[in-house]
């Protein structure tokens, strides 16, 4: 009997020692998915020795109906230390789709633990926008909570007190700041969005509203007139400093202003110089210059010949 047991419990051991499959399966295997984005969450195994690593892999429709019920691994969650993974970049189609996690300890692994169930992308749990209203002046702006490119957001706003008359607007691009009315002075406007998915044809819920109150006209005279009253006084100074600089590089450039060469420049007084010029001509009338007799005969032969 006791050797009858014996085979048994060898017989049952041999093929887990053989496949290295000495490690729990992974346990509470589910998917976190809000706004379109999904993580594959499981519990931690709690287990001596050295770090557990985890693996996922994932199942498409064409794997299992054209490729011989085949995984494909997750190139982002394979052998990491974290217990949850983002899957969103695998989760591409609308289709349902097979996980599984394996956990390794060293050369151990064990057995791939499978999601209860198949997941499809349309199940995600689609949330309002965060809304930012706001009131520049007269003007009623709105920043919304930037979700990805696969998003819509139905914007809808109306003046408080004319609930009736309810205006829409669809926004696609959630990077910039979006001008949805120009408001009238002292009236209170209100604004609430939601969030449209079309590859899964979704919307959320909308968001809370939130009322924001132009300012009155007495306000905006008060704050701004100021404000316009600078603008202008340094506007005009600075076509004063524009104006003076052209007329200066005009007079420069048409009537430029030399200065004399040094030659002719004046050291003395007039008066004095007349007299100095004066006085040499005098010296040199005075001046007598003695030839010797030879000199001039031979100048008085000359001048017979």
């Amino acid at each position: 009997m006791a050797t009858r047991f014996g085979t048994f419990l060898l017989g049952s051991l041999v093929p887990l020692l053989v496949s290295g499959a000495l490690l729990p399966a992974p346990q509470n295997i589910t998917i976190l998915s809000t706004n379109m984005k999904h993580f594959l969450v499981w519990s931690p195994l709690t287990v001596p020795g050295e770090a557990v690593k985890y693996s996922i892999e994932f199942q498409g429709e064409y794997e299992r109906d054209y490729a011989n019920d085949s995984w494909i691994p997750i190139g982002e969650c394979t052998d990491i230390s974290a217990t949850q993974c983002d899957i969103t970049e695998d989760i591409s189609a609308t289709v349902p789709y097979n996980l599984r996690v394996r956990a390794a300890q060293g050369t151990e692994v064990s057995r791939w633990a499978t999601l209860n169930g198949l997941f499809n992308r349309v199940t995600t749990s689609l949330i309002p926008p965060m809304l930012t209203v706001m009131a520049d002046g007269y003007h009623l702006l709105v920043e919304l909570e930037h979700l990805g490119p696969a998003f819509e957001f139905l914007v809808l706003y109306w003046r408080k007190g004319q609930e009736n008359q309810v205006y829409e607007k669809v926004v696609r691009d959630s990077n910039t700041t979006v001008h949805l009315e120009t408001m009238e002075a002292g009236a209170e406007y209100c604004v609430k969005a939601q969030t449209y998915v079309e590859a899964i044809n979704r919307s959320s819920n909308f968001s809370q509203v939130q009322c924001v109150k132009a300012a009155d006209s007495k306000t905006f005279s008060v704050i701004f007139a100021p404000i316009f009253f600078i603008a202008f006084v340094v506007a005009v100074f600075i076509l004063f400093l524009l104006a003076w600089k052209t007329c200066q590089v005009c007079q420069y450039s048409c009537c430029p202003n030399e200065g004399l060469p040094d030659t002719l420049k004046l050291t003395e007084s007039p008066a004095g110089i007349i007299n100095y010029r004066g006085e040499e001509a005098e010296k040199c009338d005075m001046s007598v210059h003695v030839q010797p007799p030879d000199e001039l005969l031979r100048f008085w032969i000359h001048d017979a010949l």
